[in-house]
Parts: structure tokens; sequence; C-alpha cells
């Protein structure tokens, strides 16, 4: 039943019959079921109504197929660092950081700690400083929900919401998640685009928290891999190797997604707000909030959020348009009551805040509009984060916000090869001064002649934080080079540098990458240099820059994990902090490669190696690499699957033997031979091969003086002992292999040959005008689900 992925109360409907001592399911158990054995196959096939089945598409499994994994501990960590030496002034800086996650598995609970450090060490010739701090950011447990499709968080946690801005605080929460829906209908992460002027460290944190960290090369970036749980405002610091450093925000709003009808998603909060130090720093909240389909392309949605001293409601509606697009309105009503030092006239503050949300697709142009909330906020409105800051600083820590709105625009040009993407956000404040960026990228594919597939592209911004101002523009043209490389010419303009640089770049077989690129800048000449592998062990990527008489710089950027289980354990590279991984035994065989989508990696000296990029609640799928196994290697299954739920640790096993291949006849005692299609196995059951004509046998993963069981009629009839060496002379022809009986009261041949052999699975034949399924609907809509024969 498990695997038919059939609805809960599909049992409670089926019959049973007994048969010698078993309980088998009735032909007749179900109405408009049917069961057909196919003898070829060994198997029955069922079939089923669809409307017994749960939803399945070809990469999603119903809640029946999740696992939660196996026990065990994991350790995961980002690690950057950069040394710049300054060329004109002298001295030299150096800065480390890093953060990562701690935690263990038990059953459906994931326990996890989550830290970050920053060292920084300034040498110049007037002075020396050294700065660092480091800590534990935030502790808590969650674990999933499948029978209400939600996700239960215990602990510090930051407040996950469609309406209302983030805060951190330490307590409980339970709400609907999006990542066990079918794959079409989950949500989406912010991505986050810019232009590195140099190789640069890009920054992403919540306010102080780093939620991710990355190296990128000179030029345009686009980071598309975030959590999709993060919201509120995410701040952007893109550290150059130059010593500069520009930073933005990004918002993470979006048009709320219309709910199905008659569906319900919700989220649950209740606990007290804290700080990064985990100090309690206001009295218990709760918070509620919902969206509800009322009908089809229409939803409501609202929620509210208490304190002793602050309260807010907010009601709103989505509605899909039809051609026209989706559009989504809402308000949102705060009451604060602040302390009589917080240095505000008024103790008591009341406001509104409105928002707008519009998105549409525009198909005949092949374009995608999304205008993510013009939300204006009167004087006196307030959000949480805005009270607890309020409470803590004696004024809001940003400002107080004013309008903010989200501008995104794609669009292609496919026949012409042209893609086209534009953002313009601007974020403006009662008493801080407004926040501008946007970003211009164009970038088309065209052929000249006899070259083929010559890239250019376009990417104009603007970027502007508080008082300071970035405006820029970068021109590139690439021409393929080779089976990988590429031959390119970049140009950077904007408001502290212009600079021209040719380069060369290439992927390698492996995976890795890597590029080089001179020119000259305003100061002088210039070279960079980056080289991004994909190891088993971690990620690695590593840069260098150097312009005359201005700096030259190094940075290495260190990605990876570890995970330990009572089944075994690996190192390995990184991905999502704390997240879902799957855990590969090759049969204690080393150097076996595995892989998912990505790059494979090698199992280690104990035949365990990590895929640490599995999604949650995807079917995902694992394969040994045939064409790179070790010489001796041979797998026998060399596919598996596993859907995992959240952080999960899931652990599948592959079927690989080392050894020799020899090609051997295999002779009973009175001079027959084993039957036809017989197996042989090893002393761990293993199958090594298959008997053919007159005792003929490929045997793949055999050692010297192994024993060899030969198997037919469903158990081991005899047994076959290689020779103490297997040199290259003996394996040149074939080894007559004597096998002796285990029981030497057998027939020296099987009583019964496979092909006469009696199938385990019946035909049932019928009398005519008999029916094996009264009332067998003939519509067609079944689904058949093998089930396989056993002996």
């Amino acid at each position: 039943m498990r695997n038919w992925a059939s609805k809960p109360k599909l049992a409670e409907k089926f019959s049973w019959i007994k048969h010698q001592e078993r309980q088998c399911l009735a032909p007749q158990a179900l109405e408009g079921m049917e069961m057909k054995a196919d003898l070829g196959q060994s198997a029955l096939l069922v079939s089923l109504p669809q409307a017994y089945l749960e939803y399945n598409d070809d990469t999603w499994d119903p809640p029946a197929r999740w696992d939660n994994g196996i026990p065990g501990i994991i350790a995961d960590y980002s690690i950057n660092s950069q040394f710049q030496r300054d060329e004109d002034a002298g001295g030299n800086r150096q800065n480390i950081s890093g953060n990562g996650t701690l935690g263990a598995n038990m059953g459906p609970w994931r326990l996890r700690a989550d830290w970050q450090a920053n060292y920084n060490h300034d040498d110049s010739d007037d002075h020396t400083a050294t700065a660092h701090d480091q800590g534990w950011s935030r502790f808590y447990a969650y674990r999933a929900l499948p029978a209400l499709g939600a996700k239960l968080t215990l602990g510090e946690n930051y407040l996950t919401s469609d309406i209302f801005d983030s805060f951190n605080f330490a307590g409980a929460s339970m709400m609907s998640d999006d990542q066990m829906l079918p794959p079409k209908l989950r949500g989406y992460a912010p991505e986050i685009v810019g232009v590195a002027h140099t190789n640069a460290k890009i920054e992403v944190s919540w306010q102080g928290r780093v939620l991710y960290e990355t190296q990128v090369p000179a030029g345009p970036f686009r980071i598309q891999d975030l959590n999709q749980s993060v919201s509120g405002t995410l701040h952007v610091r893109v550290i150059e190797q130059n010593g500069q450093v520009q930073e933005f925000d990004v918002s993470t709003a979006s048009v709320p997604f219309l709910t199905r009808p008659g569906m319900l998603r919700y989220k649950l909060a209740l606990g007290r707000p804290e700080d990064w130090d985990h100090h309690l720093t206001a009295s218990p909240f709760a918070s509620a909030e919902m969206s509800w389909g009322v009908a089809n392309g229409w939803s409501l949605y609202g929620g509210a959020i208490g304190e002793k001293d602050y309260q807010a409601l907010a009601i709103g509606t989505g509605k899909d348009l039809g051609v026209i697009g989706a559009l989504a309105i809402d308000v949102t009503h705060s009451h604060a009551t602040l302390p009589q030092d917080a240095g505000y006239s008024d103790k008591a503050l009341n406001g509104n805040s409105y928002r707008v949300s519009y998105s549409r697709d525009f198909d005949a142009i092949d374009g995608h509009l999304t205008f993510a909330g013009y939300r204006f906020s009167e004087k006196n409105f307030m959000s949480m984060s805005d009270y607890l800051d309020a409470r803590k600083y004696y004024r809001p820590r940003n400002g107080r916000d004013k309008e903010m709105y989200t501008v995104t625009w794609n669009q292609n040009f496919r026949e012409q090869g042209i893609s086209t993407y534009l953002s313009y956000s601007r974020r403006t404040y009662w008493d801080s001064p407004e926040q501008t960026n946007y970003n211009l990228m164009i970038s088309w594919y065209v052929d000249f002649w006899s070259l083929k597939n010559v890239g250019m592209s376009v990417n104009a911004y603007r970027n502007q934080y508080d008082d300071a101002k970035d405006d820029g523009i970068y021109f590139s043209i690439s021409l393929p080079w080779g089976n990988n490389g590429t031959v390119s010419y970049n140009g950077t303009y904007n408001d502290t540098e212009h600079s021209n640089k040719v380069g060369y770049s290439t992927t390698r077989d492996n995976g890795d990458s890597w590029q080089i690129n001179a020119g000259e800048s305003d100061n002088g000449a210039k070279m960079d240099g980056y080289y991004s592998h994909k190891g088993t062990l971690a990620d690695a990527d590593y840069s260098a820059s150097y312009e005359e008489g201005s700096y030259s710089s190094v940075g290495l950027s260190l990605r990876g994990g570890m995970t330990l289980t009572a089944q075994g354990g690996a190192l390995h590279r990184g991905s999502t902090m704390g997240g879902t991984r799957l855990l590969l035994d090759t049969d204690g065989i080393a150097d076996v490669p595995v892989g998912s989508y990505s790059t494979p990696v090698y199992s280690n000296m104990f035949g365990k190696a990590v895929l640490p990029d599995i999604s949650s609640y995807y079917r995902s799928q694992a394969q040994i690499d045939l064409n790179h196994l070790p010489e001796k290697a041979t797998a026998t299954q060399s596919v598996v699957q596993a859907t995992l739920t959240e952080g999960a640790i899931g652990y599948r096993r592959f079927d690989v033997v080392s050894g020799e291949k020899v090609m051997a006849i295999l002779r009973l005692v009175d001079g027959t031979f084993p039957p036809f299609g017989a197996e042989i196995r090893n002393e761990r059951q293993k199958a090594l091969g298959l008997v053919s004509d007159d005792g003929n046998a490929w045997i793949a993963g055999v050692n010297p003086g192994e024993k060899l069981q030969v198997v037919w009629d469903g158990a081991a009839q005899c047994v076959a002992e290689l020779p103490d060496a297997l040199t290259e002379a003996i394996l040149a022809t074939p080894l007559l292999l004597p096998c002796r009986l285990l029981n030497e009261q057998s027939p020296a041949t099987p009583t019964t040959s496979p092909k006469s052999k009696k199938p385990l699975i019946q035909e049932n034949v019928l009398t005519p005008g008999e029916s094996a399924l009264p009332g067998l609907a003939a519509d067609g809509g079944r689904r058949p689900v093998p089930l396989a024969a056993s002996n």
C-alpha cells in the first residue's frame, strides 16, 4: 500500500482472504481495481482508478513515500579569506570570515546550531589593529508534519511572513510548508544581481546575521540559490579585492501567490522577541496569518500580531485577472505604546501601511513583469521590528519606512537570441536618506560568418545607499575557443574607475573552471585570475588580483561539511547549511564515482560518499558513473532513488564488488552442468554472474581462493572454489571449476528447469461471462502498479 501511494482511507475499503496462513488481497476488494499477471516478467500488475491515488508527478512523491532518513551528526561550514597589499601607501589587510551549522538528526527531528565568526587584521605603516568576533547566532529544532503539510520549529527563529516584517524571537512556530507541495506549486526565493569591479566576496545578511557568503570573479553576478525561507529586507555587501565595498538592500517581497480553491495556507508563531545576543527584548507575542482560496482565482489573506504594547492587523485580497495579470492589495494597521524615554513625542502611535502588488506574463512577447509591492507607510505606522528597535535604540535602527517598491521585467527575443532583465527598487524613509538601485542587463548571441555563438552583453547599474552612490556600466564580448574555452573582452566604467581587459576562461571535464584576465585601468596595468574547484571533500574558489601602483590581493573560499552516522560518514562539498543530504554506500569499495545532477564525488576509503545538493521532497536520483569505475570494480546495481524530508540524512546502498573478471565453466561432479540461468553468488550473497549454456559463465568481482555458490530452484545447490592465485596466465583461458553439491542427497541436476518452472503467480482463467471484478469501470482511468514476485 505504501508503494502504491494510495490515499490513507483506501485501506479501510479492502477485503482480505486467508491463503496458506497468509493474508492475501481479494481480487474484488475494491470497485474498479484490476489485477493481471505478467508471467514473462514474474510480476503482478494492479490497476487502480486515479481517484484512489494521491497526486504524483515525475519528480515528486506523495507523503507516503517520504523518507526521514537515518540518525546522524552534521557539521557544515563556509570560510572566506582575503589578503590585500596596498601598493601605494604600504601595509597589509587580512580578513577571515566564516559561518556554518552544527546539527544532529533523530527520527523526524532536526537539531541545529548556527555560528558565525569574523577576523580582521590591518597592518599599515603607521598603525596595527586587530578585531575579531565569533559566536552562536541561533539554536533551534524543527521537524516535518506531513499529515498537516506543515513544518514545526522550536527554539530561536525569525518570523517568516508574507505580510509582516521579520524579527528574531525564541519560541515556537508552525507553518504550512510550500516545499511539501508539488514543484509547480511551490514558492520562490529572491535573486541578487550586480557587478563586481574586481574579484569580490558577496555577503548577504539580515539584521546583522550573515545568511550567505560566496566569492565571485570580476564582472556581473547573479545569485539565485538563496534559501526560499528568507524574508524581509536583505543587506548585500560586495567586498572588492581592491578594498572598495558596494552596499545595497534587496527586498524579498513578492506578489502573494493565489491559494487554490478550498485550500488554507497558514503561519503561526508564539514566543518572545530577542536580539542576536540571545537576550529577550520584549513581552511574549503571538502572530497568525493565513491565505484562503475563496474561489478559483480569488484569495483572501490576512494576519495579526500582538504583544502587550504592540498590535497589528492586516487584511488583503489577491485576484487572478486572467490575461491582465495577478493583483494583490492589502492594508496593515498598527498600534504601538512606547516607553517614555523612547525619544518620540507621542507615547502611543497609530498608523496604516498600504501595499499593492502586481504580476503579469506576456506570453505573446515572452515577457514577465513583476511590480513587487508599492508600499506606503504613514509616519506613525510601526512594524514590529521598528517597535523593538525603538525600545532598544530609542529610534528605528534603519529609519521609519515611507515608500518602497520593486519592479522587475524579463523579456526574451528568442529568434534574435536576445534576453533582457531590468530591476528597479526605491526605498524612502521619514527620517533617513533614500535608497535606490537599478540593474539593466541585455545579452544576445549572434553568428558572424564562420564565428558561431558570439556573445555580447551590457550591464548598467546604480546602487545608492545612505549618502554613497555607485553608477557604472559593464560591457563584454565573448567568442568560443576550442572545445570548452572562451576568449572575451570586458570594459568597466564607473564613478571611480575606467578599465579594459581581455581574458580567457574554460571549464574542465571534471567541472572545474578558471579564467585569467589582463588589461589596463586609470592607474595602469592590471591582472586577475579565478579558479573554481568542485571537489569531493569541499568546494574551493581561488582568486588573485593586481593593479599597478594600487594593490595586490589573493582570496580563498571553502565550502564543505561532515556527515557522520552509524552506517558510516564522509567529508563532503558544501551546499545549504544544515540541509538535506544523501549518504551513499559503495559496499566498502573506495574511489567509486557517484553523483546526482552535479559533478560526481568519489567514495572514501571506507566506501562512503555524501551528496549534499539534494532537494527536499523531490524524488532525487543518484547513480554510479560506470565509465569511470576503478579498474577491478563492477556495479550490479548502479541507480538509487530517495524522496527525503527537509534536513534528512538519507542512506542508500549500491551493489558493488571488486575483484577479477573471469570466464569459467562450471561442472557438477557427475559431469553435467548447472541449469541455464542459475545465479552465481559470493559468500556475502552478492550476485556475480549467471550460468549460460554448457556451464559457461562470465563472473565479475572475484578474488583468489574465494568460494562461489550457484543458486537455482530458490536455494544454493553447489559450491565452487577459485584457485589460490589468479594470474594473467590463468585468466587468459576459461577456468574449469568443479561445483560440489551442498546436499549429497540432492540430484545432481535440478528437478525443474527454469523454463518449465511453475510460476509463483498464476494466470486466473475465467469462464465466459464470469467477472473477477464486479462493477469494474471501463473508463480507462487506472494506474498500473507492478509488484515484483518473490521466490
